[in-house]
């Protein structure tokens, strides 16, 4: 609570915000909407926000959004957009019972939205997947991670060699959706306003102004900003950086290869996978650029000798 206004915190993931986007705002909206009684607040217009506003909106409340930046200026627009939960926890903690029920209910929930939204007006496609190393798989499809969605990963299997195009590395395979935010936020931001969602660009820089807003019900969908808006001192960014190639329309799948990745969509094929806890800076480092390309390089060039 902050003075008569019902705050519910859902900030999004590091690695898998995009992902996990529907499933962690339907968690929300299950602990905050029930009882409520008039219109809702969404702090935030990335993909987090939006789909909690769409949810709100679905609940049969109006809703206005309060935001800092409006797609293409927010975070979510410079996000890779492959479904996955990434980096949405840290794999040397025990987790708990608890956690690891939220995560499947986010992890399914996402996964059906996503589901039914697969079309060119959402930028919302299906895609191949290919997670690739220089050494056998420590764990089995039914392990860890994927194991504990493994429906939600059709396809998935160990290829043995000779029946990929990648040499001799180990292949996983799996099948997935990519999800573009140039074309799915505007989508997304269009639904709210068809709805009759409200959109008022005002940035919060303090708990007074949150609690000063005519709503009673907030949802903070703030992302980074919480940390400063609410004083959350554990919350950490994860700096990922990001280099595209022009578009190649005949890619039409995804790797993903010790810590890089790539996958092609309309604006470009996408190389990523750096992933540095507590890093706030925002300006490219060529350095990384370098090594992210010498890195895909290598791995494509391997494929001219299969």
């Amino acid at each position: 609570m902050v003075g008569e206004t019902a705050v519910v915190h859902n900030y999004g993931h590091g690695g898998g915000g995009i992902t996990l986007s529907w499933g962690t705002s339907k968690l929300a909206a299950d602990l905050g909407l029930p009882g409520h009684v008039g219109q809702v607040a969404v702090l935030g217009c990335g993909a987090v926000g939006l789909a909690t506003a769409r949810l709100a909106q679905e609940a049969g409340f109006d809703v206005t959004i309060y935001t800092k930046a409006m797609p293409p200026e927010t975070t979510s627009n410079v996000a890779g957009g492959q479904w996955f939960p990434a980096s949405v926890f840290d794999p040397d903690k025990t987790l708990t019972p608890e956690f690891t029920q939220q995560f499947v209910a986010a992890a399914q929930y996402g996964y059906r939205r996503y589901q039914i939204m697969t079309d060119p007006k959402y930028g919302i496609r299906w895609m191949r997947n290919y997670f690739l190393s220089d050494r056998p798989w420590h764990s089995s499809t039914d392990d860890g991670l994927f194991g504990s969605i493994h429906d939600l990963l059709p396809e998935v299997k160990d290829l043995s060699m000779g029946t990929h195009p990648f040499g001799n590395k180990f292949a996983r395979q799996f099948d997935g959706m990519i999800v573009e935010p140039p074309i799915y936020l505007p989508a997304m931001l269009t639904d709210v306003r068809i709805a009759g969602g409200k959109v008022v660009v005002r940035e919060m820089r303090s708990l007074e102004e949150v609690r000063g807003l005519p709503e009673r019900l907030v949802f903070n969908c703030t992302g980074l900003g919480a940390k400063a808006l609410f004083g959350d001192e554990e919350l950490t960014p994860i700096r990922g950086q990001l280099t595209f190639l022009v578009p190649q329309p005949e890619v039409t799948y995804a790797t993903g290869y010790e810590n890089t990745y790539m996958f092609s969509r309309r604006d470009g094929v996408l190389l990523g996978g750096t992933h540095e806890m507590g890093d706030w800076n925002l300006q490219p480092d060529l350095t990384t650029k370098a090594a992210i390309l010498a890195k895909q390089a290598k791995l494509f060039d391997g494929m001219r000798d299969c």
